[in-house]
């Protein structure tokens, strides 16, 4: 059974060290839980010696009913390992300073205090500066929100809006947790996203490199052939011969060409028009468009209950929750709906515009919920309910995916081997 070396926080603030014997890391966890310890770092051990020095892990931090317990779920992450001088903060990194700074707050220690606790724990360079300048402008009399807003390449708007929350409603250690949870979720679901589109991504590379193969390597062979007898090729020969000598001749000058093209594209798509038209189209696509819906609905889903769940009042919590979307046309038919719920109207109702992310049973448990009292409770149970229908549609697209990509491959190589074929058969006609 692994072992693993641990540092974590006992209820009177101060900090412990030992070792855990446990079948897996959400195992640990559980574990120094049940022991009334809030993880800081958490290494397994390899052959007697830690695997690595100890950093900060992903160690949820614990919820209770009292606003001052840290809340948090069992979740294995890798320890943050750096190569070469990053300038920029990684995702990790962030998630783990939230993570430790939920459980220092929780157990008491002051924030000045424990943003220079997180300076010394930081194992980047470029994250002990950046905590440090936050240090800096909160000791200078600054709110921690206000703070973080100086650095929006390292704490993003809705990181920065649930802070704030926090900060507002006297809870901020518990809104920390939270988006440490949120935060763990989300790059959860990216990462099965990324898992399931690399096999058709490698698919159509391989395509790719065949096709330029033929063309570059194999038709020009075949071309001499053909030119010797003169005799007329048919068209579908020709235009891959066409291709063939375009390729070698002009190969480079179409490569900048798709370069600078992909590059205006993107220029165009980050613009705010183009953003929305990318947007839009994205959503009309038949299997993607639903998909990226659902993310989106369960991503808005979870960070409502979060916030609400941690205290901060249901229009605050839209307004957060809107900027999760990602989808801009989404967050504007959200915006709508939350002019509703200002007016009086009740949140279910108020969604039922918006039947590109809410369906009717969706709207339906979302008006139960809010008139038994338990939204913050059910939008989570939503947001989990859609993550795992997300995640078996997302199966089913790579499994049809898969072998769409096999089949454009073998029609690729077909084409181009009965286009240089075929004329081979009709040479006996030239030499009779």
């Amino acid at each position: 059974m692994p072992s693993f070396q641990y540092r974590a926080l006992q209820l009177d603030g101060s900090i412990a060290e030992g070792q855990i014997d446990a079948g897996g890391r959400q195992e640990a966890f559980r574990q120094m839980e049940d022991r009334g310890l809030k993880p800081i770092s958490l290494n397994e051990k390899s052959n007697g010696k830690p695997a690595s020095p100890p950093r900060i892990q992903n160690a949820p931090p614990k919820a209770s009913a009292a606003p001052k317990e840290a809340e948090s779920s069992p979740a294995s992450k890798p320890i943050n390992i750096s190569f070469g001088h990053s300038k920029k903060v990684t995702p990790r990194a962030l998630e783990n300073f939230t993570r430790l700074l939920s459980s220092l707050l929780s157990a008491g220690v002051p924030l000045s205090r424990a943003l220079v606790i997180m300076c010394k724990e930081s194992s980047s360079p470029v994250a002990t500066a950046q905590w440090k300048k936050v240090h800096d402008l909160v000791i200078d009399g600054m709110a921690l929100a206000d703070a973080m807003a100086q650095s929006p390449q390292t704490f993003p708007r809705v990181y920065v809006a649930m802070v704030e929350a926090g900060e507002t409603g006297g809870f901020l250690d518990v809104v920390l947790g939270q988006i440490a949870d949120f935060q763990a979720r989300e790059k959860e679901m990216r990462g099965k996203v990324m898992a399931a589109m690399l096999y058709p991504i490698i698919l159509l590379c391989l395509a790719l490199a065949v096709l330029v193969f033929l063309l570059v390597f194999f038709i020009p062979r075949f071309q001499k052939i053909f030119t010797g007898f003169g005799a007329k090729l048919p068209l579908l020969t020709q235009m891959i011969v066409g291709t063939s000598d375009l390729m070698r001749h002009y190969g480079i000058f179409v490569l900048l060409g798709l370069i600078v093209a992909g590059y205006m594209v993107r220029t165009w798509i980050v613009s705010e028009k183009g953003k929305r038209v990318w947007e839009g189209l994205i959503l009309k696509l038949p299997i993607v468009g639903p998909l990226v819906a659902q993310f989106a609905m369960s991503r808005f889903c979870r960070m409502l209950g979060t916030l609400l769940g941690a205290g901060v009042p249901l229009i605050n919590g839209l307004n957060v929750a809107r900027r999760s979307i990602g989808n801009q046309i989404l967050v504007d038919a959200v915006s709508n709906s939350i002019e509703r719920v200002k007016e009086g109207k009740q949140l279910g109702p108020s969604l039922g515009a918006c039947r590109a992310l809410f369906s009717g049973s969706v709207l339906e448990m979302i008006a139960v919920a809010e008139e038994s009292g338990k939204l913050d409770q059910e939008l989570v149970r939503i947001a989990n309910v859609t993550e795992g229908d997300l995640d078996r549609q997302l199966k089913s697209a790579v499994a049809l995916a898969e072998p769409l990509m096999l089949f454009l491959i073998a029609a690729f190589i077909g084409t181009i081997f009965i286009g240089m074929v075929y004329p081979i058969f009709s040479l006996q006609d030239q030499i009779k």
